[in-house]
């Protein structure tokens, strides 16, 4: 992830490259164990995106967009959906039956989500911000991904100040045990 940009370059970039994973999930056997890795990268690949569209484009539109609180706090809402998902996927193997019906509540609540995102708030957006503020608010949306966590954490804070100053800790952390256990390593 980080893919350059505008915000909604980047963040549409990264919808595309889900999505794609999601494909290559469905591709494989049930009890393949390749699908474990993938969940991980699809794991690892929507918690930076979520963070990191909590740390800065939520507040851009809860500040600029029309019924800006109401609709960063539905988004918001439904990363915290995502996130409990992402969870109980992390105690599942390929094969067992909760697996594949997590892959597939997270398939049809990430899409439904992209939809929202593309069809209507980046729309919106464009039309409040300049292209050097969109241009600025990509590249913040890159930074913010490198320094993301990796895994989900519910619990966590997601609106500003609070997530700006635990995200880059717990993001250290995960890289952390993601190095020691190879975790998201492409095979």
């Amino acid at each position: 992830m980080g893919h350059g940009g505008n915000v909604i370059e980047e963040l549409t970039a990264d919808h595309r490259e889900v999505e794609e994973l999601f494909a290559q999930l469905e591709a494989l056997p049930g009890a393949d164990e390749r699908r474990r890795e993938l969940a991980d990268r699809l794991t690892m690949e929507l918690v930076r995106h979520s963070v990191a569209e909590e740390q800065y484009l939520y507040p851009t539109v809860r500040r600029y967009v029309d019924g800006g609180d109401d609709l960063a706090d539905q988004e918001i809402a439904e990363h915290g959906e995502v996130e409990r998902m992402l969870k109980e996927l992390e105690d599942c193997r390929p094969g067992d039956g909760r697996f594949d019906t997590l892959i597939l509540r997270l398939k049809n609540a990430v899409a439904g989500h992209v939809s929202d995102e593309e069809n209507r708030l980046f729309p919106m957006l464009a039309d409040v911000c300049s292209a050097d503020a969109l241009r600025e608010l990509g590249d913040k949306v890159r930074a913010a991904k490198q320094h993301a966590p990796t895994r989900p954490h519910p619990s966590a804070p997601d609106t500003p100040p609070a997530n700006r100053l635990l995200a880059p800790g717990a993001g250290l952390v995960d890289r952390l045990r993601d190095m020691l256990t190879g975790r998201g390593k492409q095979g």
